[in-house]
């Protein structure tokens, strides 16, 4: 039997095809829940509207947003998209009270989170975490201190804790910073109000 190269590199060209993550783009208005496929250790930006945000790490492979208010949330857009390990998630038009919204992503996941006001919670999940809010309260779950290279928190005007780290400082432009000898950064910022990191 001859030897023929095309039969072999066509079923395995197949195969990586098959197995390569694929990209995905929704864009949906007064819906919910929300969800689409993204990799454990992946990337994501958010850029979230004013409200009441909890990002938990949960297992599996997704990215899934649920939200409640007792208001009407017909006008909620939100937009999610994925390229590979890469992903961005936007939320706008959100009602102005009593918004809350539930962010559902891997447990080993990096964060890059910017909200203008209201209050943040980040917990259980493992990686980067870049966040800040202009206005309100930011609280961190950070895991394990030694997992880090670079932690900095800051504000403007409010409070700056963490219990982990031996840190609570108030008034104006507070901050601390610790290095260590993990791979992970944290950032953790808000212009006014409060940040704690647990």
């Amino acid at each position: 039997m001859r030897w023929n190269p095309i039969a072999l590199v066509l079923p395995f060209s197949l195969l990586t095809l098959a197995m390569a993550p694929k990209a995905g783009d929704v864009i949906v208005v007064g819906k919910q829940p929300i969800e689409i496929s993204f990799p454990s250790g992946g990337s994501l930006r958010m850029d979230l509207c004013s409200s009441g945000v909890e990002i938990r790490g949960v297992e599996g492979n997704i990215v899934r947003l649920t939200y409640k208010s007792e208001q009407d949330t017909g006008k909620v857009k939100i937009r999610l998209r994925t390229s590979g390990n890469e992903g961005t998630l936007e939320v706008d038009t959100c009602p102005h009270e009593n918004f809350r919204i539930l962010v559902e992503v891997p447990k080993l996941a990096d964060l890059h989170v910017r909200m203008m006001a209201g209050e943040l919670q980040v917990r259980g999940i493992t990686g980067n975490k870049d966040l800040e809010l202009s206005f309100g309260e930011l609280g961190v779950e950070v895991g394990r201190t030694e997992d880090y290279a670079h932690v900095d928190a800051s504000v403007v005007t409010g409070e700056v804790s963490g219990a982990p780290f031996d840190v609570s400082k108030g008034g104006l432009f507070r901050s601390f910073k610790r290095e260590g000898t993990g791979k992970y950064r944290l950032h953790a910022h808000v212009g006014a109000g409060q940040v704690s990191i647990n």
